[in-house]
Parts: C-alpha cells; sequence; structure tokens
C-alpha cells in the first residue's frame, strides 16, 4: 500500500529538518504561524523558536553503578547505546509485551535520566523498584523542569545540530537533546535548578508542543497509548528508534519480536484531519459502512491521532459527525 502525506495547500508549508520529512506537505497550524513556533520558508530568524514549558513532564533518575545494567533488561531501547551526547526513546512493558510506560533516556554520568509522564512517574517507578532486588540502584525523582523548544532555529538557539537524539549538557547540570524520534520535534530541555532555557526565544505553551507532535504523528504517553493493551510496533517504535530487535532479552521482548518478524500489524496509530467538531478521545471511528475501523486518541484543533485498521486508511471515515482523513507520515513504514 503505497501511503503518503497530503495535506490541504491553502497556508504555509514548514520547513523542518528532520530524519525524514514527516509532512512536508502539512499547513502550519495557524496559532503556531502566529507565535512562529514553526518555521516558514524564507524566514529562520532566531525570534520564530519558541521554549514551550511541559509542566506534564517530569525527569525520574536511576542513580547507581548498576543503572545501565538495570535498564538494559528492563526497557525496549538499547541502553548500551547511550552516551553523554546520544540520548534515546523507549518503553517498559508488561511481561506481555504490552505498553506501560515510554520515556526518554539521557546519561547523566553513570545514571540515567527517564523523562516520562509526570502523572504517571510514580507508578514507573514503583513498577520499576520491582525489579531492583540487590542492585546498587536508587531511584529518585528529581525536582526539574521540562520544556521543549521548537522551530527551525531551535538547534543554533541551543548549539546542536538537527541530529535526532543529540546531546548537551547545560550549565547547572540539566540536558538539551535533540528529540531521539525525529528532530522536527525540535529540542527537549531538563532543567536542573539553577538552569534556564536560553535567551532570545519566544514564549510557547504546551499546547503549541501538542499541535507539532500531533501533526508528526508521535503519540504522547499515556493519551494516546493504552495501558497493559498498545503493542508497540503499531505504535511506530520501530521506525522512530524506540525498539531495539539485536540487544538481546528485555521484559515483553517476546511479543514484540514476535509480532516484528511475523508481519503482524493490522493497526496503526497515524495523524488524522478533521472537518468538524474535535472528536473526544475513545470516539470510534467508523467508514461510511457503519463498521468500526478504529478510535480516536488524543487531539487538538483540527488534527488528532486515531488507532485506526490498516485497510481502513484510505476509506472515507467519520468519528461521530466529524469526518477524519488519515495523513500517514513518510517515516511510517507501508504495510
Amino acid at each position: 500500500m503505497a501511503m503518503r502525506m497530503d495535506f490541504p495547500s491553502s497556508r504555509a508549508r514548514c520547513l523542518f529538518l528532520a530524519r525524514a520529512d514527516p509532512l512536508a506537505n502539512r499547513p502550519a497550524p495557524s496559532h503556531l504561524l502566529k507565535t512562529g513556533a514553526i518555521c516558514r520558508e524564507g524566514s529562520m530568524n532566531d525570534s520564530e523558536a519558541v521554549f514551550c514549558p511541559m509542566p506534564e513532564r517530569a525527569v525520574l533518575r536511576v542513580a547507581g553503578a548498576e543503572a545501565r545494567v538495570f535498564l538494559q533488561g528492563l526497557v525496549s531501547a538499547d541502553v548500551t547505546r547511550l552516551t553523554p551526547g546520544a540520548s534515546l526513546w523507549g518503553a517498559f512493558l508488561t511481561p506481555q509485551g504490552r505498553y506501560l510506560h515510554d520515556f526518554f533516556l539521557v546519561a547523566a554520568g553513570e545514571d540515567v535520566l527517564l523523562e516520562t509522564e509526570a502523572a504517571r512517574l510514580p507508578d514507573l517507578a514503583q513498577r520499576l523498584s520491582r525489579y531492583r532486588l540487590r542492585r546498587a540502584v536508587t531511584l529518585d525523582p528529581l525536582d526539574w523542569r521540562v520544556g521543549v523548544v521548537v522551530g527551525c532555529p531551535s538547534f543554533a538557539a541551543l548549539d546542536l545540530q538537527a541530529l535526532p537524539g543529540l546531546t548537551r549538557p547545560l550549565p547547572a547540570g540539566g540536558r538539551a537533546f535533540v528529540d531521539p524520534r525525529l528532530a522536527a520535534a525540535g529540542v527537549r530541555l531538563l532543567l536542573a535548578p539553577g538552569d534556564a532555557p536560553p535567551p532570545g526565544l519566544g514564549t510557547g505553551t504546551a499546547a503549541d508542543w501538542h499541535a507539532q507532535r500531533l501533526s508528526l504523528g508521535l503519540p504522547d504517553g499515556a493519551a494516546d497509548l493504552e495501558v497493559e493493551k498498545a503493542l508497540l510496533l503499531e505504535n511506530g517504535f520501530e521506525e522512530l528508534g524506540g525498539v531495539s530487535f539485536t540487544k538481546g532479552c528485555y521484559l515483553g521482548q517476546e511479543m514484540t519480536a514476535r509480532t516484528h518478524y511475523r508481519g503482524l500489524i493490522r493497526r496503526r496509530l497515524v495523524p488524522v484531519v478533521v472537518e468538524g467538531p474535535l472528536p473526544a478521545p475513545g470516539t470510534l471511528v467508523q467508514d461510511e459502512a457503519g463498521e468500526e475501523v478504529g478510535v480516536v486518541r488524543s487531539g487538538q484543533g483540527e488534527v488528532a491521532l486515531a488507532f485506526l485498521r490498516l485497510e481502513a486508511l484510505e476509506r472515507p471515515l467519520w468519528a461521530g459527525v466529524a469526518r477524519v482523513t488519515p495523513r500517514v507520515p513518510a517515516w511510517m513504514k507501508s504495510e
């Protein structure tokens, strides 16, 4: 099945550097054009990079001499690839291979920082602690701030190149890193006490960031990935570098590997353009014959993510009274 993005062309284009240009034909959401959060053709000045505080995100430190060995046996990413200059994205699964948590992994000396959902951080810490046993590892929530810098000049503003995962330290001990999934998703900041966003950035909001990640087709934790049910490969973890098939055993590895090698993908999480009222999360998606083909996850404005059967991606679809049109990003493999 040939799948490509072809959003309407009535608005200005965005020109983001990315691992693959996910939505080259996508119009920039109007509220982001106003704040300058998305780069426009012929407009590359530093004022267009904006800092979006993310109070819904938090940092858990996995500390100790055995922190990396501990995580290597538990998470989907290959922790041996984690370096001071290269951060990762990965997930923690049930023994049956179903999603529990996802997070960014950032090196801090021998420790590892996990950037994850603030509301669910205690659950993540509790679940990880069950496997600690006698390892020299501690799990410590940090009183740090999290933010995202988006816009074409965001990389230069933070002295980084547009390479997924590229990381550098901040003056007070925090970290700045390019989103390991897609460089187009911007630069993430883990701000330790005493750290601050670089000067000269515009002011954005979490809503600005969510509009960007929705258009790129990036999931936002439990808002898009059903806890204890979602499979990684149905939700972009393979293409976006969130799972390793060469690292060896980890919790939930058997189901993930089986899904990969047997080609058992039947549904995918994809962006959809919404014509009409934005459907609430959980709204069923139907085709014109009334057949249920999926469900809406998170959304904002005219864009949402929906978990859809692959055979329905080219059909006219409806969620409640709104028409929803799948726009499969270029980074997603054709099945």
